[in-house]
């Protein structure tokens, strides 16, 4: 089912237009990615979409009564309440309704029950009921625990006032709440900033199943990966829809252009080769009819135009003028904090040449103060640092501290290289597209992108053989981010980093090192492969747990632990299969009661399709049941055995 679709929207700004003839559709269940470079208007069309701004031309169109969640780039909850009153306020309907149904439970208990007023009461007492129970009203507690859970706000939390939070918090409870509200189309803009890569493994599962459609403006590829299944590209100010999810997206694009390109050359071949045929025999009387002829078909041919893209992106690399020694880095027993506060450690790996080590962990464990403590910008609570011999370091600060906030652009990088020709530093500014007057903007106007573009381009001009990097991508486009990808690959020193975007840690890591509260765990590769060992390591433990079961019990601390998480696994199943039978069986009471219906007690074929629909859920019902039943044997068959 078509949910909206916009029809020829245009979005002006002055004289200039920002984009024309976009033509989108969304339909139920849609999984949309809305890509293009920084400044192609991409959040200025969310809005519109969303309703919040109208276009200049052009119109919106939606199905009657669409609900639209909008969650805008970083925007956070501002709220009085407690971080669990504030997501229960979704379900004030909810709690309304369960008012009513209590209010009609205590009339029931005064009221005779061969009345007429019992009989009617407690057919709205039912109704109402059976509404309450199909609207999710008996698992409110557990959706509200089960996204709290997953955005990382654990039970203590619970009670603390919204205002309380810092930023980033506040942003994640914004998108735990629209979640909640589950509108039938959700538009989120950047909805990935300030999760770590447990809570995004989380959120990708859960938009997997969301009932609703989504439309996701991201700089997370990893993430678009893992959601959509179709990606609209607005490049050249206009939409183009591609199938499939962004890598694939990036395949099909470079095809289309190379399509295009050469169905373009092709034209401009047969235009020349008219054109010239015109020239030559236009004069002549015994060809001039042709020649005419062949000039009304040029007059008609519609020429196409060069295919072309908004390829404007930043292009540099990292130098190095000496090699360092084998041995870069040595970390041993090291732990990590603020004013002898431990964060994290003891911590111990070690980095050779020419490998590029990432650093991932949850936020807050650590990993900058981990970087800023080797560079020694901050002093160890215990253990050492050892850097190997010959090292030229250049350090990327995600904080951008290293910028000064009153200096123009320019200054910001000829001051510390004032021996360089001024047309020079503005040449390598504009390859990090700092054009024209952007050079004269002064450090505290840049946007967080532009701030990023301005150190690497102080990085990409300092020699460097060991290249520290904290949070690069921060900031920085699609298109960006594949640049620096590039430079790093193509770079012959040394990298270390920290990061939380996979698709580029999977584009550059040789090794990862895994901060914990109390070690650290190397592993080697990318991303995929870190997931991977991580697969293998648990299947292995598993395993280990059945083999060790079946053991006779030695009454052994280890034996004891193992007998209750292998109970915890066995009670989750039947766990699982209860609240299956549950939702089953809440479907089935819906259908019933449609069957029900006067309307459509009459109406044959409609009946027929009921009941086939009702037959599929009880059979399901019937599956889950017998599960259910195995599974609860199972459990009560573990209990007698241990």
């Amino acid at each position: 089912m078509l949910l909206l679709q916009t029809n020829n929207v245009e979005r002006r700004f002055g004289a200039d237009t920002l984009f024309h003839k976009i033509n989108l559709q969304i339909n139920d269940h849609a999984r949309i990615a809305l890509v293009g470079r920084n400044g192609a208007g991409k959040t200025t069309l969310l809005r519109i979409i969303a309703g919040i701004t109208t276009p200049d031309e052009g119109e919106v169109t939606t199905v009657r009564d669409l609900t639209i969640g909008y969650l805008a780039q970083d925007q956070g909850l501002d709220s009085q309440n407690s971080i669990w009153a504030e997501m229960d306020s979704v379900f004030a309907p909810l709690h309304q309704m369960e008012a009513t149904i209590h209010d009609l439970e205590s009339q029931l208990a005064t009221i005779d029950p061969t009345s007429d007023d019992f009989a009617s009461i407690t057919g709205q007492y039912d109704q109402l009921q059976t509404k309450f129970q199909s609207q999710g009203g008996y698992e409110i507690n557990s959706k509200i625990r089960g996204v709290l859970t997953g955005f990382g706000f654990p039970e203590q939390m619970y009670d603390q006032p919204v205002t309380d939070l810092s930023g980033g918090k506040k942003t994640k409870l914004a998108l735990a709440k629209i979640l909640l509200e589950r509108p039938q189309l959700l538009i989120l803009d950047e909805p990935t900033n300030h999760l770590d890569m447990n809570v995004l493994t989380w959120l990708e599962s859960y938009l997997k199943t969301y009932h609703g459609a989504l439309l996701i403006v991201s700089h997370d590829r990893y993430f678009l990966d893992q959601v959509v299944n179709e990606v609209y590209d607005l490049d050249q100010k206009t939409l183009r829809h591609y199938t499939g999810n962004y890598s694939q997206f990036v395949d099909h694009k470079a095809d289309w252009l190379q399509s295009e390109m050469k169905h373009y050359d092709q034209q401009q071949k047969e235009i020349a080769k008219l054109e010239d045929f015109v020239n030559r025999n236009l004069v002549r009387a015994s060809t001039t009819k042709r020649a005419q002829s062949r000039r009304k078909q040029l007059e008609k041919m519609e020429r196409m135009e060069r295919p072309t893209t908004d390829d404007r992106s930043i292009h540099f690399q990292f130098h190095s003028e000496h090699e360092s020694g084998n041995e870069v880095l040595a970390v041993d027993q090291l732990s990590i904090g603020y004013h002898d506060q431990k964060i994290a450690g003891p911590l111990s790996f070690t980095e050779r040449k020419g490998q590029r080590l990432g650093i991932i962990g949850p936020n807050g464990i650590g990993k900058s103060t981990l970087l800023k403590t080797i560079l020694n910008l901050l002093p160890p609570i215990s253990g050492t640092v050892k850097l190997g011999a010959n090292l030229e370091i250049g350090y990327y600060d995600q904080e951008q501290q290293q910028l000064h906030p009153e200096k123009t652009v320019l200054d910001e990088v000829w001051d510390e290289h004032p021996e360089v020709d001024e047309t020079e530093i503005r040449t390598l500014l504009g390859s990090f597209l700092f054009i024209g007057d952007d050079v004269y903007k002064q450090v505290k106007d840049l946007s967080g992108g532009q701030k990023a573009r301005l150190e690497l381009t102080k990085l990409s001009f300092q020699p460097m053989n060991f290249l520290v990097l904290d949070e690069p991508t921060n900031h920085l486009d699609i298109d960006s981010r594949e640049v620096l990808e590039a430079a790093i690959n193509e770079f012959t020193g040394t990298v270390l980093f920290v990061s939380h975007d996979r698709y580029f840690i999977n584009q550059v890591a040789t090794q990862l090192v895994a901060i914990h509260p109390d070690h650290a765990t190397s592993y080697e590769g990318d991303y995929d492969d870190y997931l991977a060992t991580l697969d293998q390591t648990s299947a292995q433990v598993s395993e280990e747990t059945t083999n060790e079961m079946a053991k006779p019990k030695q009454g052994s601390y280890q034996a004891t632990k193992e007998i209750q998480r292998e109970r915890r696994k066995l009670q989750r199943k039947v766990d699982e299969y209860e609240e299956a039978m549950e939702k089953l069986d809440q479907q089935i009471a819906k259908i019933q009661e449609t069957m029900n219906q006067p309307e459509v007690a009459s109406d044959i074929a409609k009946l027929t399709d009921l009941q086939k629909e009702l037959d599929h859920y009880q059979a399901q019902a019937d599956e889950a049941e017998l599960a259910w039943t195995e599974a609860a044997e199972a459990l009560e068959s573990f209990d007698l055995d241990n």
